[in-house]
């Protein structure tokens, strides 16, 4: 389906086909009340990755830039497309590359920065929002179906997303998680946007962060503050002491009693974001990176919202990890935390509540599959990796539809593994401790 423009851009000549790029810049969006044959468009050719039930984002650099680093923001237009035609009015933004370890992939990510606030596919409105590539995942959903999980969990914020298709200067780049980036704000992290509350985000030493202000407790913890945005000296020993303190309050035996550990951390939200850690074995999740948390003073510390599962569910850096055995609970925090059968069993309990929800996450990632199988014959014909097996890829499949195979079937085993640990008599379980 090759597209060509209507009228009314700003005074380019629909003949100069070589200027087509540049002249799309001096046009404005017209308002409701202006002639549908007003209406532009960005250019689409999409008849090698024809339409798939899912809805694309055209995204135009100016001049065509490449989108080259992290750093550098592109200035850009974007337009939602259906299947025939454009579902949106041209929206100004800046675009850059998105993730770390992600970033050396031939398929990386996108962070965008619309002009103005704009509502995408029925998310509240905001500037900033991510596109996430999930090329280390050839199923695509880990991301998706753990934000499922965690909203059927009652976390009281879980970044929403959708997925789409992505072309970039008319080239076809896959499938995109269109996902609401972490940030202070009423419709996602919910908390003042002062020099009195945080956002955190544990981290490690290969991240590379410039924008943010960063520390390291004593224990060597390190953390970006993601809010405040300008943090002062005085704010960042403020947080930095508070953590210090809790660091030290962990290794007492008064933390081995949840009352006492309620005043320093929302146990709810501890208990919960662990279970969800130790059930994907998410290879951060081992408090590792990607790990949020906010504090606002004189309150409890509270984990969450959910981040970066692409690695998870046995999927690890060239091997597929096995179902069982512990492992969020040996490291960090939740190894101090949970090192007392009192604090432990919160767990156990939660687990038992909360079994449904967990079940339901293999028919959820069969279900996921399913809607993207169209639209994945478009994603691995333009990355063909569906049968690598490499350092980055730990798996291999001759089918897209393969993949819901070999995922739930990890869920299965890692439950049963863990009914056998958290169900079971306590003198049979809770190996790690």
């Amino acid at each position: 389906m090759k597209r060509s423009h209507k009228i009314f851009l700003g005074g380019c000549s629909l003949l100069a086909v070589t200027l087509l790029t540049a002249c799309l810049w001096n046009f404005n969006s017209p308002s409701s009340s202006d002639e549908d044959d007003a209406f532009v468009y960005l250019p689409l050719d999409d008849s090698e990755y024809p339409y798939a039930n899912l809805q694309r984002l055209v995204i135009q650099t100016e001049n065509a830039a490449d989108v080259r680093n992290r750093e550098t923001k592109v200035p850009a237009k974007l337009q939602i497309y259906g299947k025939d035609s454009p579902e949106s009015f041209i929206l100004d933004l800046e675009i850059r590359g998105r993730g770390n370890s992600s970033w050396q992939l031939s398929k990386y990510g996108y962070r965008l920065e619309f002009e103005h606030k704009v509502s995408l596919f029925g998310m509240p409105a905001d500037k900033s929002w991510n596109l996430l590539s999930n090329q280390r995942d050839k199923s695509l959903v880990r991301n998706y179906i753990t934000n499922q999980l965690a909203e059927n969990l009652g976390d009281e914020y879980v970044p929403r997303s959708v997925f789409v298709e992505v072309f970039l200067n008319k080239n076809y780049r896959g499938i995109f998680q269109l996902i609401e980036s972490v940030k202070v704000s009423p419709d996602r992290v919910d908390i003042p946007e002062s020099n009195q509350s945080f956002l955190l985000e544990k981290s490690s030493e290969d991240d590379q962060d410039k924008k943010h202000a960063e520390f390291y407790t004593e224990a060597g913890n390190r953390f970006f503050i993601k809010s405040p945005k300008k943090p002062s000296l005085g704010d960042i020993d403020n947080v930095k002491n508070h953590l210090d303190d809790f660091e030290k309050f962990i290794l007492s035996d008064a933390a081995k009693n949840p009352d006492s550990l309620s005043k320093w951390i929302d146990f709810e939200s501890l208990v919960r974001y662990y279970l969800i850690q130790e059930f994907t074995k998410n290879i951060d999740g081992n408090f590792h990176k990607s790990i949020y948390l906010s504090w606002v003073k004189n309150s409890p510390i509270h984990l969450g919202p959910v981040w970066d599962f692409d690695l998870a569910y046995g999927l690890s850096l060239g091997e597929k990890l096995s179902a069982e055995d512990y492992y969020a609970g040996n490291a960090g925090w939740f190894a101090a935390l949970f090192n007392s059968e009192e604090n432990f069993s919160h767990v156990r309990q939660f687990w038992k509540d909360h079994h449904r929800e967990f079940e339901a996450v293999a028919d959820s990632a069969r279900e996921t599959i399913r809607r993207l199988t169209p639209a994945a014959k478009n994603e691995y014909k333009r990355w063909p990796i569906l049968n690598e097996k490499f350092w980055v890829f730990a798996e291999s499949f001759k089918r897209y539809e393969d993949t819901a195979d070999s995922l739930t079937d990890w869920i299965q085993k890692r439950i049963a593994w863990l009914d056998a640990e958290l169900l079971s008599p306590i003198s049979e379980s809770a190996s790690y401790r």
